[in-house]
């Protein structure tokens, strides 16, 4: 059955479709040896669709992972900076994975990566409203703070859905929320806490969906179980 080329190309866990788009634009694609364009699509068991002259192969088994991410690292398949990435931790796994959203250089906890690129774009898509729990510790003026970021409509111009916040500890300059979104806006957190004065200290990714971070150490990482990925599915 045909298919656009970056569905494929995501599918076989290279990278998201955006990028996949980008790479087609770049005359990094080709189907049966000529250059593919954007919009174009392919039947797998048909065409050869190759990527820097290596066709895609779609792998027999795929990977589900939750990796405890800590700070300096980045969410990327590389860095031009030569920083230190997320998939070098799960290097071990088997597979060549990527990761499922975001969190900054210098956010931390729940991260998942996979290499089954429709499952990761429904995970992604805002329609399913998948909850992320974070921990954030914040200084500044803290009086009535889960009010004002729960009161929040946009940030910067730009609209934003309701985050459901929660006060944990409050000290006279200092306090830990609890707060759950599941929009992907870029620096999200750290834009509301900006938004009424508050500096991040430390954010802390805990929950997703129906997974907890739980005692995974930072660093480490561990396979999904076939009941949790299917729980994803049921969003």
């Amino acid at each position: 059955m045909e298919q656009r080329l970056q569905k494929l190309i995501a599918s076989a866990g290279l990278c998201s479709r955006r990028a996949a788009e980008a790479w087609i634009e770049a005359g990094r694609v080709t189907v049966n040896g000529v250059p593919a364009v954007l919009g174009q699509t392919a039947d797998p068991e048909r065409d050869v669709v190759a990527v820097d002259g290596a066709p895609l192969r779609q792998p027999d088994r795929r990977h589900y992972l939750m990796l405890n991410k800590p700070r300096g690292y980045v969410c990327t398949l590389s860095d031009e900076h030569g920083r230190p990435t997320v998939t070098e931790l799960v290097a071990d796994c088997g597979a060549r994975v990527v990761p499922v959203g975001r969190l900054d250089l210098n956010s931390e906890g729940l991260l998942l990566l996979t290499d089954d690129g429709a499952w990761m774009q429904r995970i992604l898509h805002p329609k399913h409203e998948v909850d992320k729990i974070y921990r954030v510790s914040v200084a500044g003026d803290v009086r009535g703070a889960a009010e004002k970021l729960s009161a929040l409509r946009a940030i910067e111009g730009e609209p934003i859905r309701p985050a459901q916040v929660q006060l944990l500890r409050e000290g006279r300059e200092t306090a830990e929320l609890s707060i759950t979104i599941h929009e992907g806006k870029n620096r999200q957190i750290r834009r509301m806490c900006a938004a009424v004065g508050l500096h991040v200290k430390r954010l802390r990714r805990v929950a997703e969906h129906t997974l907890t971070l739980g005692d995974l150490p930072v660093g480490k990482w561990r396979y999904l179980t076939a009941q949790e990925v299917a729980k994803f599915n049921e969003s």
